[in-house]
């Protein structure tokens, strides 16, 4: 009963800002909520808020007792959902497959997969030395054990 009050208090308050969408959502047996959100436009300190008090505003205390954390999926977490990667459309990513890892430029996403691009050296076909060219591989979803954005200090 607890559980099913504080979902439906969640999406009410992520379908109120369509930008937010929730990327994990858990309560233990001690009435510990917890919340993920992330958003098309990131999360702000502001939004964390908002969805805190959407939940904390509308449930009793003295009904029953709870603690409620609401947080942004850090820079660093992995990408769960496939809306989190058309945000980083552009930027850096590390993508684990079961057969390697590429490191490349997101440049696009679709329905079933994301498009990475980098630019490698590779061995002239003719002759001696390196030349650069492009390379470009396409990922299906279903194909990705892990990704994470590369961030540059």
């Amino acid at each position: 009963m607890f559980k099913k009050k504080v979902q439906t208090l969640l999406h009410d308050a992520l379908e109120e800002d369509g930008n937010l969408f929730l990327i994990d959502f858990s309560i233990t047996t001690d009435n510990k909520i917890k919340v993920v959100i992330d958003g098309d436009s990131g999360v702000t300190v502001q939004d964390c808020m908002k969805i805190s008090r959407a939940i904390e505003h509308n449930l009793d205390r003295e009904e029953e007792d709870f603690s409620l954390e609401v947080a942004s999926a850090g820079a660093a977490s992995a990408m769960i959902l496939p809306r989190q990667y058309k945000k980083n459309i552009g930027r850096k990513l590390e993508v684990k497959t079961e057969e390697d890892t590429n490191e490349g430029k997101l440049t696009e996403v679709t329905d079933n997969g994301i498009t990475l691009e980098w630019k490698a050296r590779e061995p002239k076909p003719i002759g001696k030395g390196k030349h650069t060219v492009q390379k470009r591989k396409e990922i299906d979803f279903s194909d990705i054990k892990e990704a994470k954005v590369i961030l540059k200090f």
